[in-house]
Order: structure tokens, then sequence, then C-alpha cells
């Protein structure tokens, strides 16, 4: 039942068509009729001329798209409308990349940049950095496209426009499509879709919703989850939808190309078996073929829905059905006034293979000959292609160079004019200068000598007052650092006396008896006192090297104890190792092996003696 009421609305679908085509025509005709009425404003006609050309561009139907260009240009351009002159020359601009005009590619990009200048707005400069975009892409010069998009999108944070936004945001799409770059195809067609869903654009639309099924068509072949391939066929019958819902505003085209995406989708990610997805692919396929097969310059798209339905009757045995399908395909191609020649590659390397496999090497031959001449010709027309692009590229490059020459010579002849004018002026008044200024020459010679005597008088003078101030102020750094070296000593010695005190009351400690509690009470808070006096010690060493303590553990990363602390200031003090054990009351040998320790602690080599790092260590700074 499912399955039956899936047939009716595909059937429903298919009369679709021959109604569009009214539904378009009445579209465009409304838009001449408002630009035909009297009481449309002349801002208003421009950006209606600029639309016309946008869709008959879209519509591969150049012709008309480069007139409705040209005369939206010239309207605004007459009513000093600079913002949509910069919009038509965009326009045209797409034009001609479309048409591989490269001729006039420079020249109509120079004027959309000039319009923008003279509109003085974010939006207009926008307008200017896409139809640089666009100059850059026919030039395959894809670094300066994607410098143009970006540039675009930051005036559009000056000025919004989301027309303009998903068209900057398409194009990156498309760039790093190109380039594989998943993330990024992701990222920009999403941004894409959200600036396009703000307009009333539905073929830029229908667009940016092929372009996110795109994206999920990446994340489904890296993955294989059939989740990113049910977001393909979403997003395609999204598009698809546009068509059906805004009749005439979504150009055949753009719905054909929807149309054989979906059927091909079907046929690369269903299983054979589907008959489900078959039945989908292959009305989608037919829808494509019979909307387009009348109309000029879609002879490609056409070719392609009898491809998907030749791979599909191929798949189910239907091997003469394959043999018609690609051979209406191939002549679809050949009826075309300039076929494309990669599609055109594809469907006869697709013959050969088929006769190839059905054993007739006769045909197979034959259209093998013909794929390897079609490779020649489209190396040709490449060749071809990318030597106009040279000859633009020179002339653009020569006419530059003569308009700099022509700048530079004019700037020259500026130059010289002042330059002789100055002369002039400086002469005259040198002359009327001259002979007053010889009077005053000698005395200001004999002034400017007694003035030289003084400053060096008080040059010499200020000298002198310098070096005495100098030697006053190492005196005193000499006096500060005795002093300064002098407190150090004490505050160790201090330091290290409260230690061996300390030593003493613990020793008295063990030595009481238990029952002395009293005793025992009255050493213990002289104990407390000592070690309170030792930490005032402590903190005097800090007070007066504030560097000792902290360098040492700043350098061992805070793995230095206490004890080790102590041994460090007693090996400053230049104590030697038996009189150090008898202050800490423990063994020589406990001494060495806590010297080897803070050696490694503090990252010293086998070679680096303790005693000369912790000298070097409080140095004065």
């Amino acid at each position: 039942m499912k399955f039956l009421c899936r047939l009716l609305c595909l059937a429903g679908i298919l009369c679709i068509p021959t109604l569009k085509g009214y539904s378009q025509q009445g579209f465009t005709d409304s838009i001449k009729t408002a630009i035909s009425n009297g009481n449309t404003g002349e801002s208003t006609r421009a950006a209606l001329f600029n639309r016309l050309a946008e869709f008959y561009r879209t519509a591969k139907q150049y012709d008309d798209a480069r007139r409705y260009a040209r005369q939206g240009a010239a309207l605004a351009v007459s009513r000093r409308n600079y913002m949509e002159a910069t919009r038509a020359y965009t326009a045209l601009l797409n034009v001609l990349v479309n048409t591989h005009a490269f001729g006039n590619m420079k020249a109509v990009c120079d004027s959309a940049t000039d319009m923008a200048r003279r509109a003085g707005n974010p939006r207009a400069e926008a307008y200017a950095c896409y139809a640089r975009a666009l100059f850059a892409k026919a030039f395959d010069s894809t670094e300066n496209m994607v410098r143009s998009c970006l540039a675009g999108l930051k005036q559009l944070e000056l000025e919004d426009d989301p027309h303009l936004a998903a068209k900057l945001y398409y194009q990156l799409y498309a760039v790093n499509a190109n380039w594989n770059n998943a993330p990024k195809v992701d990222l920009y067609a999403r941004k894409a879709l959200e600036n396009a869903l703000r307009t009333d654009d539905y073929n830029t639309m229908s667009n940016c919703y092929a372009a996110l099924a795109t994206a999920h068509e990446y994340h489904y072949n890296g993955s294989g989850n059939q989740r990113y391939r049910d977001s393909i066929l979403f997003y395609l019958r999204q598009a698809a939808q546009l068509y059906r819902q805004h009749p005439g505003q979504v150009a055949p085209q753009a719905y054909g190309i929807i149309c054989i995406n979906i059927a091909d989708c079907y046929l690369r990610h269903f299983p054979a078996a589907d008959n489900n997805a078959r039945d989908t692919a292959l009305y989608y396929a037919r829808t494509a073929g019979e909307l387009l097969h009348a109309m000029p310059n879609s002879e490609e798209v056409v070719a392609s829905s009898l491809g998907i339905l030749g791979a599909y009757a191929q798949r189910s045995g239907n091997y003469r059905g394959t043999e018609l399908y690609l051979r209406q395909a191939y002549q679809v191609m050949l009826s075309a006034d300039q076929p494309y020649t990669p599609t055109l590659i594809n469907i006869t390397q697709s013959l050969a293979d088929f006769y190839k496999q059905q054993g007739d090497y006769p045909q197979a031959l034959t259209f093998q000959k013909e794929v390897t001449g079609y490779n020649s010709k489209y190396f040709d027309q490449q060749q071809a292609l990318n030597t106009q692009k040279l000859e633009a590229q020179y002339e653009t490059t020569k006419k530059e160079q003569e308009m700099q020459v022509l700048k530079e010579r004019e700037k020259s002849h500026t130059r010289q004019n002042y330059l002789y004018g100055s002369i002039a002026l400086v002469s005259l008044l040198g002359l009327v200068f001259m002979f007053r200024s010889y009077h005053f020459r000698l005395r200001y010679s004999l002034q400017r000598e007694k003035q030289l005597a003084l400053e060096k008088q008080e040059s010499e003078t200020l000298i002198k007052l310098e070096r005495e101030e100098q030697a006053r102020l190492r005196a005193e750094q000499q006096l500060l650092e005795l002093r300064q070296q002098q407190l150090n000593t004490e505050a160790m010695a201090n330091m290290l006396l409260l230690d061996h005190k300390n030593k003493m009351l613990h020793q008295l400690k063990d030595r009481l008896n238990d029952d002395d509690a009293q005793d025992m009470q009255k050493v213990l808070k002289e104990e407390e006192v000592l070690d309170d006096d030792f930490e005032q010690a402590r903190m005097q060493i800090l007070q007066v090297h504030p560097g000792f303590f902290q360098q040492l553990s700043a350098r061992a990363q805070k793995k230095l104890t206490l004890l080790d602390l102590k041994l460090c200031a007693y090996l400053y003090l230049k104590m030697d190792t038996r009189h150090i054990a008898r202050m800490m009351h423990v063994e020589v040998k406990s001494v060495r092996m806590s010297r080897y320790r803070i050696k490694q602690k503090l990252g010293l080599n086998k070679d680096e003696d303790l005693n000369t790092f912790l000298q070097g260590l409080t140095e004065p700074v």
C-alpha cells in the first residue's frame, strides 16, 4: 500500500514540469512588466534588471543575461545609483565567467570596483570583492579568490546582505570541495544555507541545499553511516521542493541537476536489490530528462539522466536497453552546439566498455577511437582556453603597466613643474636675502664662536660633575655590599647557633625521666621558644638575602628539606664536614651522603663543587 501511494505521488509530480515552464514565463514577465511600468522608481528598475540578469544566467540563457545586466548598469550609472551599478557589473562579470569571455573580464571587474568606490559603503565594496573573486576564479587564482571572498565577508560585518553572504560562502565551499577539505566544506555550506534562507533567491537556496548534501556525502564516504546517507537525500529533496513550492523562481536547469543528484545518490549508495530506491532513482532521472530535453544548454543534464537509466538497465540485465540509453545520451551530446567534452568522453567510454563486455569488439574499438579523439580535442580545447587566459592576462598586465607608466609620467611632469617653480622662487628669494645676510654673517660668526666656547666649558663642567657623582655612587655601593656581607654572616651564625641549641634541647629531652613531667613541659616550652627564635633567624636571613633559600628551592624544584637547607647554610659559612657533623649530631658519613643528595636535587654534575655553587649563588646581583 505504501509503495502504491508513493507511485501516485511520483505520478502527480511528473505533471509539474509543463506547469513550471508556464510559471517561469509568468515570473519573468511579471518582472518585465514592473520594469515597463512608469510608476516604478529608477532604483527599483535597476534592481529588477539585475534580478533578471541573474535569473537568465542561472537558466544558462547567457545572451539575455548579458543584455539585462548591461541595461541595469547603464540605468544605475545614469542615475548615479552606484550601489546597483556595482551589482550590475558583478552580474555581468559572472556571465562573462560562465561563457569564458576572458578578454572583457578585467574591464568589467574594474568597473565594479570603481562603482563600489563611488558608492562608498561596505555593501557595495563587498560586491566588488565578490567580482574580484569571480575574476580570480576565472583565471584559476584560487588564493586570490579566497582572499577576496573573505574580504567581502569582512565588509558585510559592517552592513548586512544575506544574499551576497550566501554567494561568498558558496564560493568558499566550492574551493574547499575541490581541495577535499571536508570540515571546511561542511562549515561553508552551512553558512551559505543560513544566509540563503534569509532571502527570496530560491536558485541560490537550491544550490546551498545541494552544497550541504555534498558535505554529508563527504561524511558518508568517510564513515559509511547511513544517517549521513539519509541527510544527503534530505537536503537534495529540500532543494527539489523549492522548485515545486515557488513556481518559476527556480531555474529548470537547477531543478534538473538536483534530480540527477538524487538519482545518482540512489544509484551509488543503495543496494541493487532495493526496488524502492531503483524506482525513485528512475523517476528523478526521467523527470530531469523530460524537463530539460528541449531546453538550450541542457544537453549535459539530459545525457546524465539517460546514463543513469542505462546503468539501472544494465543492473537488471536489460543490455538492449542499456545500449539504447547510452546511444541516446551520445546523440544528445552530439546535438549540442558546444558539447561539454568531458561528459561526451565519459558517455563514449561507457559505450566502448559496454560493447567490450558484450564481445562486440569492432564497435568497442570504434568508440574507443572516438574517446581518443575526444580526449585529444579536449586537450586542444584546454590549451586554447589556457591560451585565451594567458592572452587576457597579458593584455591586462600590459594595460596595467601602460596605465602605471602614464600615471608615473603624469606624476613626473607634475613634480617637474613644482620643481621648476620652486627653483625660480628660491632663486629670487636668494637674490633678495643674499645681500642682507652678508652684513650680518661676520657678527654672527663671532657670536657663534663665543657661544661654542661657553658650551664647551659647560660640557666639561658637566662631565666632571658626572664623574664625581659616579665615584660617590660606587663608594656607597661598596659600603652597602660590605654591610650586606657582614649582616649575612651574622644572620647565618645566629641561625646555626639556634639550631645547635635546639639539638641540645632534644638531647636533654631524651635524658629526662618519665616522672619529671613538670621538667618535661618546661623543656618543651624552651624548645618551642628556641624554635621560634630559629624561625626568626631564618626570616632575618631571608630579609638580608631574599634570594638565598628561594634560589635554592627553585633550583631544586622545591625538593630540599629543612635539614637540607640547614646543611647548605653551614656549607655557605665554610664549616668543614666534621664540624658540621658535630653541630648536627650525626656522623661524618651522613653529612657526606646529605651533600651528595643535595647535589642531585640541585642538578649538579659530579665535577661541580657544592660549596662553590653556594658561594656563587649568594653573590650580590
